[in-house]
């Protein structure tokens, strides 16, 4: 029986750090008001992270990448204004770039003291934001089949988005550092392929007899069917500052999924590579952003990023024509030109630095790029986003 065409909805929720605005530093206990207050404006679109310092946010089921931007548009807006009020202000990246990790608490919540006691050291290190994509996928069979297909895109996905290249004060040399904090929990890294939904199912109940993990949802691959909804969430990315940046990735990524989808229709397939490859070009990408380029597997060879962006671009236009969605996708020729926030937080740093500015000097200037690039949407007061009023 033929499959129905999925709807492709999508979602995107990005996770924020809590900066404080006097001394740039995170705060490790940000006021129990801001959470209420985030929840009575947007209720069910906010929730606490891991890490106190830390805010999540997420959109609705949306019909289109235009309707997601404006829902993230609103809720970057609003969490911005809520935050201020308290002399606070989120920023959108991956690391903060000099916050230590042994400073920050976790949120008291039974999810989160059973990950702290089952992970020990390692938890308490994931000091790290992301940015998740969700695309809805209702039939289960094809959601596991394009679930084995699309971790090839996953690395063009992450270079584009790299905002982490700092960790507890030093320049790391990788544009996502992200991933290596990321990368110490169990269950991470390139999904598994499955023969089936069944065969997928029936290993997540394995894993739950055996009373290794509760549920689905302790699975942290770059890709993963939600356990919550019926989609494939993207979870590869870090978190971009700017918001037309991440919307072009979301839109990526949506349309990556309808040209596999549309390979399948045609009884064909894209070309199965091993992990063991796959990872070399998720390494590439977190070290090198989109500098270095990655290998085409085809050709055997090394080749620019930006070639291997065309390409991408060629084979998804039918797709972003679908979905109307082409300015958006196109946009990541910008990101290339502009570089990466992880390019920018470096640039920055180098230049402060080169001026004669202290290494204090140089990582607060970061983070001020950071708060003024997250800031800059449409209703925020940019201008006095860094003033350092408290409520």
């Amino acid at each position: 029986m033929a499959i129905q065409e999925p709807k492709f909805s999508i979602g995107i929720e990005e996770e924020y750090l809590l900066v404080d605005k006097q001394t740039r530093d995170l705060v490790p206990e940000p006021p129990a008001a801001l959470l209420t207050k985030a929840e009575g404006a947007i209720k069910g679109q906010v929730s606490p992270e891991f890490l106190r310092s830390q805010i999540e946010v997420g959109t609705r089921v949306c019909r289109s990448v235009q309707e997601a931007r404006d829902q993230l548009i609103e809720l970057r807006a609003t969490i911005g204004r809520i935050a201020g009020e308290f002399g606070l202000a989120p920023i959108a990246a991956s690391t903060h770039p000099f916050a230590h990790w042994e400073s920050q608490h976790h949120t008291n919540k039974e999810r989160y003291n059973v990950l702290a006691k089952d992970f020990q050291h390692v938890i308490r290190r994931m000091l790290i934001c992301g940015m998740h994509v969700h695309i809805g996928i209702e039939d289960d069979d094809l959601r596991i089949d394009l679930l084995g297909q699309a971790p090839y895109f996953l690395p063009h996905l992450l270079a584009l988005s790299t905002s982490s290249p700092f960790w507890q004060g030093e320049p790391t040399g990788l544009k996502s550092y992200r991933l290596s904090v990321f990368d110490e929990l169990p269950r991470t890294g390139i999904p598994h392929s499955f023969s089936s939904y069944s065969e997928y199912e029936r290993t997540i109940e394995l894993m739950v007899s055996a009373g290794l993990i509760e549920d689905a949802t302790k699975i942290w691959w770059d890709l993963r069917p939600s356990a919550r909804f019926p989609t494939l969430e993207m979870r590869i990315t870090d978190v971009c500052p700017l918001i037309e940046d991440a919307i072009a990735i979301a839109a990526l990524y949506q349309c990556i999924i309808r040209l596999l989808y549309r390979l399948r229709r045609q009884n064909q397939r894209w070309r199965h590579y091993p992990p063991f490859l796959i990872r070399e070009n998720r390494w590439r990408a977190q070290r090198y952003g989109i500098e270095e380029g990655m290998v085409d597997f085809g050709r055997g060879a090394m080749v620019p990023f930006s070639h291997l962006l065309e390409e991408l671009f060629e084979l998804v236009a039918e797709d972003a024509a679908y979905f109307g969605c082409a300015p958006e996708v196109a946009h990541a020729r910008t990101i290339l030109q502009r570089g990466t926030s992880a390019d920018r937080q470096l640039k920055r740093y180098a230049k402060v630095k080169a001026e004669g500015g202290s290494e204090h000097d140089a990582l607060i200037a970061v983070v001020d790029e950071l708060v003024v690039e997250t800031a800059a949407v449409p209703g925020a007061n940019t201008a006095a986003v860094l003033e350092g009023e408290s409520a």
